[in-house]
């Protein structure tokens, strides 16, 4: 069974921030960020409990080539997942749970 997705306004604003500071960097950069975003989640949506459950009901999945992971929680009654934050993993880790 495939979960649709929804991304929590703040973890939005972290993509956006993180595709244009990659855009800066180098011209498609970001697009490239963006399109490994959206493979992971299709991923996570397929099979949202093959990712690692790190605190309370938050899972975690790392993005290929970025140091980003995405947080998310599984809402199996709407069979969606929440989107918490778009996390660089370079950050102070205890943030990412501050949902």
């Amino acid at each position: 069974m495939v979960y649709s997705f929804v991304i929590k306004e703040e973890a939005a604003k972290e993509l956006t921030d993180a595709f244009l500071w990659y855009e800066e960097q180098q011209d498609g950069l970001g697009i490239i960020f963006r399109t490994k975003i959206l493979a992971k989640l299709n991923k996570v949506c397929a099979n949202p409990l093959h990712y690692k459950s790190s605190y309370k009901k938050f899972h975690e999945a790392l993005i290929d080539t970025f140091p980003f992971l995405i947080v998310y929680i599984i809402d199996d009654k709407q069979l969606r997942i929440i989107v918490m934050a778009i996390f660089h993993t370079s950050r102070n880790p205890i943030k990412k749970f501050r949902k």
